[in-house]
């Protein structure tokens, strides 16, 4: 299963962090469409915020885990916001498609 925390401090992103692999493979795929999926949704938000936002971050992965933390380290503009928004839209219709089984979207307050 993927677990992805999102981390906020009132309605301001702080944090996202995803762990471990989908597990889901259809006996047509080789690879697990579920988690390339997410991969996508993850990596992309990531480079959209590097490239066409200001916004400073640390991030770090470990491929053969599953994980990837992107610490924020301004607050989000408005802009960056509505990426990061766009991403929990698109990984909670993946969880709602497949089931928390398989991605499992929470949000923590710090």
């Amino acid at each position: 299963m993927t677990t992805i925390v999102f981390e906020k401090s009132g309605d301001s992103y702080r944090s996202m962090i995803c762990m471990g692999h989908a597990g889901h493979k259809h006996f047509h795929f080789e690879k697990d469409m579920v988690c390339a999926s997410i991969s996508v949704l993850v990596i992309n938000t990531i480079n959209g915020l590097e490239k066409f936002t200001d916004t400073k971050m640390k991030v770090q992965t470990n491929e053969e885990t599953g994980f990837i933390r992107c610490d924020f380290l301004n607050v989000l503009s408005p802009e960056a916001t509505v990426l990061m928004d766009t991403l929990v839209l698109g990984l909670s219709d993946i969880s709602r498609q497949y089931g928390e089984k398989y991605c499992l979207v929470e949000f923590k307050e710090v």
